[in-house]
């Protein structure tokens, strides 16, 4: 099966939605499919507002129904709600061709953290995107639920992966800063809400790892945090390894990559009790999950590590890559009615 995936989040990009088509597509080729992806890239692009380092593509009709066509694929998924998505979208809807879709970000909560477009508005947008295809796929029950509930159709399910031979507590090194080191890493923009974790009054040390429009802000705000940029890969997992707790501030993700791979690493939890962290973490035991997050973050560091590396071993990319298999397999197309252009 040859499988074409629309994506606007791509390279240079550094984010769970790239990181998850990356590997998935690797791991699809155990089952014998294979995968394209349309992407920005080969289209003009323009900067997202507030986000330079996410291009938008300024893609004809003609370019997008080419690149389509070359592709010869069995199925079409589309992974994102930008303007590749929607091209793609209205080709699928023009030419009856059956799709499936994902939902990876709240971008009505992200939206609303910026303008004053209410959630409503962009929830209804977003339903009408999806409902019009055959399928699409949500990463945990607590995010079905809440889609359900709006109104979102035809949910399938659709989990990650974590690669565990590179992430592994193997990568521990020395750090010379004082001891417990309470690490976050990901995007430093409003929505995820690193604020709420630099603010806390801990003991030993605070790292940050990542960058985004927020990072010269909070490093102004708390100078006493280390903030080290972002790292990818082996250097990435060495910081995961090395820490003591892993601290998850944000309140909008639809899962939390950066949560199974520090789990990988042998690196405890510490969250809120909300979609992402309930889903991941819920009573394994491998993080503590307090709308005081101090608390979280104090009690964490009495979770032995390996308990929270057995955990990070339930998430493999197979099973991912077999579920987003199945769910294109189950997709019946003659089981709805196209929402329309």
């Amino acid at each position: 099966m040859r499988i074409l995936i629309a994506t606007d989040a791509w390279k240079p990009q550094v984010n769970g939605v790239v990181r998850s088509l990356e590997f998935v597509a690797r791991a699809l080729r155990e089952f014998g499919a294979e995968t394209e992806f349309l992407t920005p890239q080969g289209f003009a692009t323009i900067p997202l507002p507030t986000y330079g380092e996410i291009r938008l593509a300024l893609a004809s009709r003609r370019a997008v129904e080419k690149r389509i066509e070359e592709a010869a694929a069995d199925h079409i998924h589309i992974a994102t709600e930008g303007p590749i998505g929607f091209a793609v979208r209205r080709y699928c809807l023009r030419a009856k061709r059956p799709f499936t879709t994902s939902y990876h970000t709240r971008f009505p909560e992200y939206i609303a953290a910026r303008t004053k477009i209410p959630e409503a508005f962009t929830y209804a947008l977003l339903r009408r995107f999806h409902n019009a295809g055959c399928g699409v796929m949500v990463s945990t029950a607590s995010i079905a639920n809440d889609l359900s509930n709006r109104g979102f159709q035809r949910l399938m399910h659709w989990s990650r992966g974590v690669d565990h031979r590179q992430f592994t507590p193997a990568k521990a090194a020395a750090l010379d800063l004082p001891r417990p080191v309470f690490l976050y890493a990901g995007r430093l923009a409003p929505e995820k809400n690193v604020g709420a974790f630099l603010e806390l009054n801990l003991p030993g040390s605070k790292v940050v790892v990542g960058d985004g429009p927020s990072r010269r802000a909070l490093q102004a705000a708390y100078p006493d945090a280390h903030f080290l940029g972002t790292k990818t890969g082996d250097a990435l997992a060495v910081q995961y390894a090395s820490a003591d707790v892993f601290v998850f501030p944000s309140r909008t993700d639809t899962f939390g990559m950066v949560l199974i791979e520090a789990l990988a690493c042998g690196l405890p939890v510490a969250a809120l009790p909300v979609p992402g962290p309930l889903d991941i973490i819920g009573t394994s035991g491998a993080g503590v999950l307090d709308f005081d997050l101090r608390a979280a973050c104090l009690a964490a560091l009495d979770i032995p590590r390996e308990l929270a590396r057995a955990h990070a071993l339930t998430y493999t990319w197979a099973n991912s890559a077999r579920q987003f298999l199945d769910n294109i397999l189950k997709a019946k197309p003659d089981q709805f009615v196209p929402a329309g252009c």
